[in-house]
């Protein structure tokens, strides 16, 4: 992996939402005083991912700033309970961020008032999801975001086919059928398993995702590349920014890289939010380069640690 220290120092925690126990890692700053009280991050993982990849990253870079700053598996993933098994629920991903928050403010050295949320990808579109009603959220942010109904709806980026919804929920409505008759459930893989499932057909996002996910750059045993194919009627029912601009004056920031394919879902966040509102640009990086490339993860913290200590402060 890029960097070696962004999951193994953290505190591996459990925390319920309703009566699954979700898995967390919990970094504290490195001059961590218990009798003190700190501003605290909700950080999300994007879809197929898992808390011990870039969301750890980004939690451990917002510990060393001096934030206790929460990583977490999704319920139906990674080591978090929940059946069925690797379900990508919008509806299910933001209830897990709320169950976040009600973890956190049991801490004692976390100050309630000052709390914010990030998400990377997918995470960070149900993390702007979330902060419309969850009002304890008093800043997000979003790295990359990507809103899922909209890809549910119209497909990938770079990606056209025609009636795209409506194979898509046929193909659900299949799956559905076959398991309630008795079928196994049907998964799809989020990319490539390996090189040789790559061609000229390939989006750009795939490829980039893929050499994320499934080489030694950032593989990892609980990250499966695979969801439920019945997961995609919940998805087309998603709209991460349907009532963003609710949550004004609580901030939002989009971070995203100026080369990545996916910029159309961030300027859509910033077009639906009001006032104070952010769109910052990474030059030269891409969508997946947010995840964990140093060049640009460093610009990533450095924006990320100025906006949330400029509306977290005590």
């Amino acid at each position: 992996m890029q960097y070696t220290t962004h999951y193994t120092e953290g505190k591996k925690v459990t925390f319920k939402k309703f009566s699954l126990n979700l898995a967390g890692l919990l970094f504290l700053p490195p001059d961590f005083d218990a009798a003190r009280t700190y501003p605290a991050i909700v950080v999300t993982h994007p879809g197929g991912g898992v808390k011990e990849q870039c969301s750890s990253l980004y939690a451990w870079h917002l510990a060393q700033a001096g934030y206790v700053a929460l990583a977490f598996d999704a319920s139906h993933q990674g080591e978090s309970e929940g059946l069925p098994r690797y379900l990508e629920d919008p509806t299910s991903r933001v209830e897990d961020i709320r169950s976040a928050v009600d973890y956190l403010v049991t801490l004692d050295y976390v100050d309630p008032q000052r709390i914010g949320a990030m998400g990377v990808c997918a995470g960070g579109g149900y993390t702007l999801s979330a902060m419309q009603t969850e009002a304890r959220i008093r800043a997000a942010a979003g790295i990359s975001t990507w809103d899922v109904g909209d890809s549910a709806k119209n497909g990938f980026p770079g990606v056209h086919i025609d009636n795209f919804l409506q194979k898509l929920l046929q193909e659900v409505a299949e799956a559905r059928t076959a398991e309630a008759r008795g079928g196994e459930p049907a998964y799809w893989k989020y990319v490539p398993d390996d090189s040789s499932e790559i061609n000229e057909q390939t989006s750009t996002i795939q490829r980039e995702a893929w050499e994320y996910y499934r080489t030694p750059r950032c593989q990892y045993p609980t990250s499966v590349n695979r969801y439920l194919v019945s997961s995609n009627d919940k998805l087309a029912a998603f709209d991460a920014f349907a009532h963003l601009d609710t949550v004004s004056p609580r901030p939002v920031l989009l971070i995203v890289g100026s080369e990545a394919d996916t910029l159309y879902f961030s300027e859509a966040a910033y077009a639906a939010a009001r006032e104070p509102k952010e769109l910052y640009s990474i030059p030269g990086a891409s969508h997946v380069d947010l995840y964990d490339k140093p060049e640009f993860v460093q610009p990533a913290v450095q924006k990320l640690t100025d906006f949330f200590g400029q509306h977290l402060r005590g």
